[in-house]
């Protein structure tokens, strides 16, 4: 499973269907992300976007099956590489948007950027380039919703380099010690930047790091967007009924480069990944994969699925469009949380 060999057929998660309108949301949650991650790629090239940009497009997948399972009041924490977990945790669109144009109508109000999402209304408490720095927090919101009484889960979003932080360990410690309802889930798309996971890792199964704490963890194949969905429903039901923390290893991957479109320094190729390796994943991609499912299992027509692909096309150009009119915030203006 570690590689991207092997051919697309159904898994045993995509045979046994949650119900149509949940596959239908999904898939819809997982073409918003892409296609406004690929509207963000011509702005970040002429410079109209100053600010580093994470592009999500390749591991939609993650984020819509995690955030399927889900309510509002529920938290998610994220990383560098997170508008993917905002907009499936429900945070509006043209808000993201005017945040990555550093414009007031930003979820941030203009001053955190594409690496700094926030909307607590939205369950979102916030993203940040800090590599495993959102994880403690994730347990720390974890343990207040225990404390005051409530059903939330907390899910923190972190890619294989956490897993050489110690915050990480002791997160899990503390989550295993007090049994709280937290998700950790790594999004392991293979390299630590441009350090590939074999180079920095003695053993590559991520999700065994979880078992000396006694959290029940498992891989699964990130790219299959019901394989994702079953697992974090297993793990979010074990949460809520007080039973505790679980890991999830999703390996997927980036289509993008690691910051941008591409991996490029003044004009030089930087990415170290092999053609033959790009080219496998962009065959395994999850969105053309679920396509095939809803097709197959006639959940779908195919002109309803172009249908939806034009709404959301329209959609993000709204949203672009918003963003772009919208003013850069004054020096001393606060931001909309406070």
């Amino acid at each position: 499973m570690r590689g991207a060999e092997g051919s697309s057929a159904p898994t045993q998660a995509q045979r046994d269907l949650p119900t149509t309108a949940l596959v239908l949301s999904m898939y819809r949650t997982m073409l918003r992300i892409r296609v406004c991650e690929e509207a963000f790629v011509e702005p970040i090239r002429n410079r109209e976007i100053r600010c580093p940009v994470h592009l999500y497009s390749g591991e939609e997948a993650v984020a819509a099956g995690v955030c399927a399972v889900l309510s509002r009041e529920d938290y998610v924490l994220g990383t560098h590489r997170s508008h993917g977990h905002y907009l499936a945790k429900g945070g509006d669109l043209t808000a993201m948007v005017a945040e990555i144009f550093c414009r007031e109508a930003g979820c941030a109000g203009g001053r955190g950027g594409s690496m700094h999402i926030l909307d607590p209304t939205a369950g979102m408490l916030g993203a940040a380039p800090i590599v495993s720095g959102t994880i403690p927090l994730a347990v720390g919101a974890a343990l207040a919703s225990v404390v005051r009484g409530e059903q939330r889960v907390s899910v923190c979003f972190f890619g294989d380099g956490a897993t050489g932080e110690g915050g990480l360990y002791e997160s899990m410690n503390l989550a295993a010690l007090r049994k709280l309802p937290v998700l950790f889930v790594c999004e392991n798309n293979l390299y630590s930047t441009h350090l590939p996971v074999r180079e920095c890792r003695v053993h590559e199964d991520v999700f065994r790091i979880a078992e000396p704490f006694g959290i029940p963890s498992r891989q699964v194949d990130g790219n299959d967007v019901l394989a994702v969905h079953a697992a974090a429903a297993e793990a979010a039901a074990r949460a809520r009924a007080g039973d505790g923390p679980s890991f999830l290893e999703c390996l997927t991957y980036r289509l993008r480069g690691h910051v941008g479109p591409d991996d490029n320094i003044q004009g030089s190729r930087t990415d170290i990944r092999p053609s033959e390796e790009i080219a496998a994943w962009r065959r395994r991609d999850p969105l053309p994969r679920l396509e095939a499912v809803l097709l197959e299992r006639g959940l779908a027509q195919a002109s309803e699925i172009e249908e939806m692909r034009d709404a959301v096309r329209r959609e993000v150009e709204d949203a672009f469009a918003l963003a772009r009119a919208s003013a850069f915030p004054a020096p001393l203006q606060e931001t909309p949380h406070g």
